[in-house]
């Protein structure tokens, strides 16, 4: 079970930090690989960024590269997102996501995680 927290409200140039703890309930946390997705008001659910088990890869959408950081501590089941430099754009509710089996589509899609958590909300005014 994921659980995102972090989100909040605050002004455009202003910075967040996502949190994605996992319960592992008999699972190991480290082998899986966690994403974030977003979903903003009337629009479809688009992928943010992702990063491996091991931490050692990270992926990023175009639009949040350069801003957006993604790091793990599987020590404590734990991945995090930080925003920086967040526009009005990026006011969505932010999901995070895992999943272990690896079926091809990459880590931008969806289908790749079978685990989610309930989202936290990002607003961000101008």
């Amino acid at each position: 079970q994921l659980q995102a927290s972090g989100g909040g409200l605050v002004q455009a140039g202003g910075s967040l930090r996502l949190s994605c703890a996992a319960a592992s309930a008999g699972r190991t946390f480290s082998n899986y690989r966690v994403g974030w997705f977003r979903q903003a008001p009337g629009k479809e659910r688009e992928f943010v960024s992702a990063i491996s088990w091991s931490g050692g890869s990270t992926y990023y959408a175009d639009s949040v590269k350069g801003r957006f950081t993604i790091s793990r501590d599987n020590a404590k089941n734990t991945v995090y997102l930080q925003m920086n430099s967040l526009k009005p754009e990026d006011t969505a509710v932010y999901y995070c996501a895992a999943g272990i089996s690896y079926s091809g589509r990459g880590y931008a899609s969806g289908q790749e995680y079978d685990s989610w958590g309930q989202g936290t909300l990002v607003t961000v005014s101008s």
